[in-house]
């Protein structure tokens, strides 16, 4: 099933997902080095600025996201729905991340990052289900000449 917002029969919003996700993993990561003995506090400004570049990504995958949402009917509005809603949760958990390190409240922060991620796996797997199961995005190709 083509998705209307594609480049080349290539549907947009998976090209772009990728983004958001590594940062915010990159993120995390950055967290986890710093809290079990990294000394250096570049690791909290490499997480902060990943994280923050995450959420921009997200909001930059949203929008063909959303044109692909609307495209769809029936079960699978349904499952894009809550793909939708569990993401836009954890971009606003992102930006109350953001704004509890400028405010210096780290160990929050690494928390709600953990929340998140959690989050994401729930939604990335919803968003699979629309691809793998449903075919979302998925061209069929035309039958081989033989």
């Amino acid at each position: 099933m083509r998705t209307p917002a594609s480049i080349a029969k290539h549907p947009i919003h998976p090209m772009l997902v990728a983004i958001p996700i590594g940062l915010w993993i990159l993120s995390f990561a950055c967290d986890l080095i710093r809290y079990f003995g990294g000394t250096s506090p570049n690791w909290g400004v490499v997480a902060l600025y990943s994280l923050v570049g995450g959420i921009i990504g997200a909001l930059l995958a949203a929008l063909p996201g959303l044109i692909d949402l609307l495209s769809l009917r029936g079960g699978l509005r349904r499952i894009a729905l809550m793909h939708m809603g569990i993401n836009l949760t954890v971009v606003a958990l992102y930006v109350v991340n953001a704004w509890l390190r400028m405010r210096g409240t780290d160990t929050l922060a690494v928390l709600l990052s953990a929340v998140s991620i959690g989050l994401l796996l729930v939604s990335g797997w919803l968003g699979g289900k629309m691809v793998h199961v449903h075919g979302v995005g998925v061209v069929t190709p035309p039958d081989p000449v033989r």
